[in-house]
């Protein structure tokens, strides 16, 4: 797969980039800037919910983002890592199996990415690597369209770093298929990844349960207890247990 795409992210009040790979995404968005106030709009944008989906393929990031009346088409350039460089960042990632790991739980190890530098591979991209382009007619680099195109995919990072891989030229893909040629058998999958704008940790909805229950004694019940009133106090007992479960309080 040569591009990936995500859907639009919802209106929302705050959210930011909470990994630091996602951190160094949007450094060197801020760091390239010429106006910094244009990046604040840009981030404002973001949260608006005025950018549209968002396509990833290698080297390109394209979104139409809403403004006012007007729909922009708006790009952001990235230069992908030629033949050589990635020839040697996967050396590097095949050397451990612990990063191997690491990138299948949707995690860039700092000292992955550090080796990779050593070697001459720039990884994350530095001042001036984000190249932006829009048809806005805004002089700035970035304008506030590129801006907020360029800070929901920081959001998009921190949830799958393949993200970034794509963006520098290597589809996912293509990237196990040449760690399993390097290593001594397949490399695996990775651990699915829904991007989305919706908060996490919400609870199942409560299960239906039948309205009645009806209590049958399997056994004979033990001296002194009234099977009737025993199988009312097990009634009672089931209804309260349902209702609990149905709407977490309890019936009288």
């Amino acid at each position: 797969m040569t591009a990936r795409g995500f859907a639009a992210f919802p209106k929302m009040k705050r959210r930011v980039a909470t990994t630091w790979w996602g951190k160094a995404w949007v450094k060197a968005l801020e760091d390239t800037a010429l106006d910094t106030s244009l990046v604040r709009l840009g981030r404002r944008y973001a949260h608006a919910g005025v950018v549209g989906p968002v396509t990833v393929s290698p080297g390109r990031l394209h979104a139409q983002v809403h403004d006012d009346d007007t729909v922009h088409d708006t790009v952001v350039a990235v230069p992908v890592l030629t033949d050589v460089q990635w020839e040697r960042f996967l050396d590097r990632v095949a050397e451990q199996t612990d990063h191997i790991a690491a990138l299948l739980d949707n995690d860039m190890p700092r000292d992955l990415v550090a080796a990779a530098q050593e070697s001459g591979v720039d990884l994350l991209p530095g001042i001036g690597d984000l190249e932006p382009d829009c048809d806005c007619d805004g002089w700035e680099l970035p304008c506030r369209h590129a801006a907020a195109l360029a800070f929901q995919v920081g959001w998009l990072l921190d949830a799958d770093p393949f993200v970034l891989l794509l963006l520098r030229g290597k589809p996912e893909q293509d990237l196990l298929a040449a760690l399993t040629d390097r290593v001594a058998g397949p490399v695996g999958t990775r651990t699915p990844v829904v991007v989305s704008g919706e908060p996490a940790g919400q609870l199942p909805e409560r299960p239906t349960l039948p309205t009645t229950t009806p209590v049958v004694l399997a056994v004979d019940p033990p001296p002194g207890f009234d099977t009737a009133e025993l199988t009312a106090l097990m009634e009672t007992a089931a209804r309260r247990a349902r209702a609990l479960l149905q709407t977490g309080t309890l019936d009288a």
